[in-house]
């Protein structure tokens, strides 16, 4: 399984990238709005892990912009 960490906290995205990489999952992180849509837009993803709260383009909007090309799961953390 391949998740997609979209998270503007550093530590946390790495913190939650290695416990899942601990549990054998595949996992990429990156840390704004824009390079995360890009990377979802771009990729295949079997879950994205989406934060609500970032400067620039928010959680939502990046939801938005997903939901236009895909169906993938996406978990908010708020």
């Amino acid at each position: 399984m391949k998740i997609l960490i979209i998270e503007d906290e550093i530590l946390l995205a790495d913190s939650l990238r290695a416990m899942l990489e601990g549990k054998g999952f595949s996992v990429e992180a990156v840390h704004d709005g824009e390079t995360g849509a890009e990377y979802a837009e771009t990729g295949v993803y079997d879950l994205l892990i989406l934060d609500v709260m970032m400067p620039g383009m928010d959680g939502y909007q990046v939801c938005t912009e997903i939901r236009k090309q895909s169906n993938v799961p996406i978990i908010m953390l708020s």
